[in-house]
């Protein structure tokens, strides 16, 4: 099956039988092709023994740490083929991440975003605020995981407004010249986590004006360890935003530059989803073996989109727990799951942690 067949199933629909087949193939297709194309990686399959004629599952497929990318340039493309790069939040003192995208996986990279996003806010595209300042988005060809973030989900968006200047202040102008023209109309808001908070939230406090974003959907992501460590819980993050401005359609998002396009939402639950271009597994950190659904593990992530780059199976820095597969009350099917916290000592990593540290 091509992956442009894929594409018009629909992205929570499959059982986990007919996903695990279709997963499957892709992925050893992909293992072949990266083994073929790119000889660091084909030396670490060497190194462990493998071969991609022992896959039956795609849990035998060996995953690389995510933190590699920060170590290695690792490309299954030829040079001239590359279309851009993307590069991981980090800090100043952190090295980041480099993920070389050709056209084709880039392409890949936004039908898939699409497929996932509508199937969460419809099809028709929405006028968009955009909690950020334009200024982010700058090299096209070279750009950080929050300006691509910002690009990706900028497809769903109509008269896309920015709400921060660039001193990282409402512009109140705007915002309220933009409540005005949709007013009655249903809006979409996207934004990272902190900043949503710390440049949004806490602004209109202590703001005379008052937005009425009743009618608006908020999709944020980026992480929350800065929100933890001031005690703000999922729960209260949307209760203050209700009340700060009517926004009630709020929804949470994991994803990571390593794998962009192929993101897990948050359900109307609050359960985050695996579609059917991806997947979740924990492991023991013991022995990396797969943990039982509600046990608790390291996140693995593996993906049908990396192309031009050996990034289908990765492991996270990230701990976590299947909370379930193909059940979840929304009557949305596959795997769903929580992200407990970072490893201790990983290193910060995510548009909303690191921008916080900064902050």
């Amino acid at each position: 099956m091509t992956y442009d067949e894929i594409l018009k199933i629909s992205p929570f629909s499959l059982n986990k039988s007919e996903k695990e087949g279709i997963l499957t193939e892709r992925l050893k297709e992909l293992t072949e092709r990266h083994i073929d194309a790119c000889p660091q990686y084909a030396s670490m399959m060497r190194a462990v023994g493998f071969k991609p004629e022992s896959i039956d599952s795609y849990y035998d497929i060996p995953f690389l740490p995510v933190s590699l990318f920060k170590e290695l340039d690792l490309v299954s493309v030829p040079k001239n083929d590359i279309f851009k790069c993307v590069t991981s939040s980090g800090t100043t003192a952190q090295a980041v991440s480099k993920i070389y995208l050709d056209r084709a996986t880039a392409g890949n990279q936004q039908k898939t975003l699409v497929k996932i996003v509508s199937d969460f806010t419809g099809s028709a595209r929405m006028p968009m605020l955009i909690i950020d300042t334009p200024s982010v988005i700058k090299d096209r060809a070279m750009f950080s995981a929050r300006g691509a973030g910002i690009l990706g989900f900028s497809i769903f968006g109509l008269d896309k407004t920015y709400a921060l200047g660039d001193d990282m202040q409402i512009d109140i102008p705007a915002v309220e010249a933009f409540v005005e023209r949709h007013r009655g109309e249903k809006v979409l808001l996207f934004g990272f986590t902190f900043m949503v908070w710390q440049h949004f939230y806490k602004e209109l406090l202590m703001n005379e004006n008052k937005f009425d974003l009743s009618n608006g959907m908020l999709i944020h992501g980026g992480g929350w360890k800065k929100l933890v460590s001031e005690s703000v819980s999922r729960e209260e993050f949307k209760r203050r935003l209700t009340d700060a401005c009517g926004l009630s359609d709020i929804f949470d998002y994991y994803g990571m530059a390593e794998q962009t396009g192929c993101i897990y939402m948050e359900c109307e639950q609050g359960h985050l989803h695996a579609s059917i271009f991806s997947d979740v597994v924990t492991r023991r950190h013991i022995d990396f073996s797969p943990c039982d659904i509600g046990e608790p593990g390291i996140i693995q992530v593996v993906s049908m989109l990396p192309e031009s780059y050996p990034g289908h199976s990765l492991l996270t820095e990230d701990w976590g727990v299947i909370l379930g597969e193909d059940d979840c009350p929304c009557g949305r099917k596959g795997r769903y799951f929580k992200v407990s916290g970072r490893l201790k000592n990983a290193e910060i990593r995510g548009c909303s942690d690191t921008y916080a540290v900064g902050f």
